[in-house]
């Protein structure tokens, strides 16, 4: 099988660099069921096109299957799968362009870091769903979409097509998402993989469709096929999905019904029996014997998933908040984290009277879009390092179409929060939403620099996640999102804040988001700085006073902010932490504590990076994850 990805960016032959390999060599890399060869036919100044090229021994494929999967049919010899591309292809693109799905490039970081014409073909690819699904799954990611199917028989077209298709992609794309939409699409076109679907493919499937995934339109239909119809892996997945979007979980599910008259060439009882006569893993085992998955979801959930006892200690639905206002018909009906965060953070902005607001780290722009929504806020901007973040933005905004009196309160431009830019300053309120996660701890002091001490808003808003919180989430290995360089606990979070209230002269106070467990805490904890003013404090005061019982859990009067200074130390206080409290609260009762962070519990502390996770990349982005 082949695919071959071609620029005509100049030089071309950058092409090799983006890549990591080199266009005079023919490179082999090893797989457990034939051999992956990289190689270029064309490579000067104008246009380069790289070949990756997989040969698959049947033999070898079959004993990689295990013991536990016999087959004993000779359709496990005799199949398409050494000349169709499917899964197999998808894992050695996968091993092969490994660095190059990061988008890491050290020779060409902007090249990298941007988009640039490709043109991707692949001369036979299965598709479940004919050209028309090709279409549907490529198309709203930006990519020209020629698919021609292809006949059974050309010497009998009365005989019809085949289920394959020659696909041709165009477009100007980031060649690290172009590869890892191949990486997802792949698999999921054919409709089956090669290999039993574990838990741990759902953590794929997010890593490679973060960019891009959670705002597809076929979002349900992508993580259903590349999860083998695992109904406990697809409710996880679109569990993460919401937090990452703005769906909630129930509406990434459209009726199953709908793919099955739409996608499927052939019934999908029919298609599953098919599969395992070619001799793959019975993965279609896990749809419901009584006529598929639509009768299993009819039925009221009663704690299992295909014969699974649910984990009483909550799932990834624990992601999404409940919904105190929804009526009786709607009692099951939740809100995703990623949507209860941004009403949170725009009611506090509404709190404090805030007017011109700053939005660093915007992302795709959904905070902006909000408060554009209000009218109160007079001036709105948003700033992030991803260009391609920012034409997201546009797009969903609406720019083009956007009445000139709305635009006249918008302004949306690139930037580092780790460089001073003058364009940061002027604003009543700043929001980091989810942003400080991504960067490196090592700059952490740049990016208190240039918003505290040189941008100095009158207020700023920081949310981050709880790390404490991500045992409640199942199928999660380490941390929420590829790109986190670290996550906080609670008492992390607040020496942390405590420090930079020491350092730039702001009070700050605290509020969970989402469900407040009494062991872990909240999914997302937010933190609000107010200037050392008598109106900034008092604007404090009243943001932590309407949260005082989520804030501090006290009997009696409690003012969670406790905004009264430490006697003697020029920092300001830090509220206590969300634990049970006896009386009223008073963050800055350590009378005689050295610096503020004492009151912060900072000796729990003793380390807020979490350098396994450092990463390499440099700046902010990713504020709607």
């Amino acid at each position: 099988m082949l695919l071959t990805i071609s620029t005509t960016v100049r030089p071309a032959t950058d092409l090799g660099f983006l890549l990591h390999k080199h266009p005079d060599r023919v490179q082999e890399f090893g797989q457990s069921y034939g051999t992956a060869r990289v190689f270029y036919p064309e490579a000067d100044e104008e246009r380069c096109t790289a070949a990756l090229m997989l040969d698959v021994d049947p033999v070898r494929l079959v004993r990689s299957r295990g013991r536990s999967t016999p087959d004993y049919t000779l359709g496990q010899y005799v199949n398409d799968r050494p000349y169709a591309a499917s899964s197999l292809l998808a894992v050695a693109l996968g091993d092969v362009f490994r660095t190059a799905r990061t988008g890491r490039c050290d020779s060409r970081p902007r090249l990298a870091a941007g988009p640039i014409p490709l043109e991707i073909a692949l001369p036979v690819l299965p598709c479940r769903g004919g050209p028309q699904l090709a279409h549907r799954l490529f198309e709203p990611l930006g990519w020209e979409v020629e698919a021609r199917a292809v006949p059974l028989d050309e010497g009998f077209p009365e005989w019809g097509d085949s289920r394959y298709v020659g696909l041709s992609l165009r477009g100007e794309v980031r060649l690290a998402d172009a590869l890892n939409q191949l990486y997802v699409l792949l698999p999921v076109l054919d409709d089956s993989k090669h290999y039993w679907v574990a838990s741990d493919e759902v953590d794929k499937l997010i890593r490679a469709g973060e960019s891009w995934l959670a705002a597809h339109p076929e979002r349900g239909l992508i993580t259903r096929r590349y999860l083998g119809r695992r109904w406990a892996l697809t409710r996880t997945a679109f569990a993460r999905l919401a937090e990452i979007g703005d769906d909630v979980e129930e509406d990434l599910e459209p009726p199953v019904e709908e793919e099955s008259a739409e996608t499927f060439s052939v019934p999908p009882e029919e298609d599953a029996g098919a599969l395992r006569g070619e001799g793959f893993p019975a993965m279609y085992d896990e749809m419901a014997p009584d006529g598929g998955a639509a009768n299993r979801r009819a039925a009221p959930f009663d704690g299992t998933v295909d014969g699974e006892v649910a984990p009483s200690g909550g799932t990834a639905d624990d992601e999404v908040a409940p919904d105190g206002e929804a009526g009786a018909g709607d009692a099951t009906r939740k809100r995703p984290l990623n949507t209860l965060r941004r009403e949170v953070v725009v009611g506090v902005l509404e709190e404090l009277g805030a007017h011109r607001v700053i939005d660093l780290g915007c992302g795709s722009g959904q905070l902006v879009g909000a408060l554009l929504g209000r009218p109160g806020f007079t001036k709105v901007a948003g700033t992030d390092v991803s260009a391609q973040a920012l034409a997201i933005a546009a797009r969903r905004l609406k720019l083009d179409r956007m009445p000139d009196r709305q635009l006249e309160r918008l302004e949306l431009f690139q930037g580092a929060l780790t460089y001073t830019d003058d364009r940061f300053a002027g604003y009543d309120a700043a929001v980091l939403m989810e942003v400080i996660e991504h960067v490196d701890p090592s700059r952490l002091n740049a990016l208190e620099r240039v918003v505290f001490g040189t941008a100095r808003p009158v207020h700023v808003i920081v949310t981050t996640p709880n790390v404490e919180y991500n045992v409640r989430y199942d199928f999660l290995e380490g941390l929420r999102h590829s790109d986190h360089r670290f996550e906080w606990t609670r008492a992390e979070f607040q020496a942390w804040a405590a420090k930079v209230c020491g350092e730039y002269g702001y009070h700050v106070a605290f509020r969970p988001i989402g469900d407040d467990d009494p062991e872990v805490g909240s999914p997302t904890q937010m933190a609000l700085f107010s200037a050392a003013s008598a109106a900034s404090a008092a604007s404090a005061g009243k943001f932590s006073g309407g949260s005082a019982e989520n804030a501090a859990r006290a009997e009696g009067t409690v003012n969670a902010a406790s905004a009264a200074r430490v006697e003697g130390v020029e920092g300001v206080v830090i509220v206590a932490r969300t634990a049970s409290v006896e009386g009223a609260v008073n963050a800055a009762s350590a009378g005689g504590a050295a610096d503020a962070a004492s009151a912060a519990n900072a000796g729990d502390a003793t380390s807020a990076e979490n350098a396994a996770n450092a990463g390499n990349v440099v700046g902010v982005g990713g504020g709607d994850d």
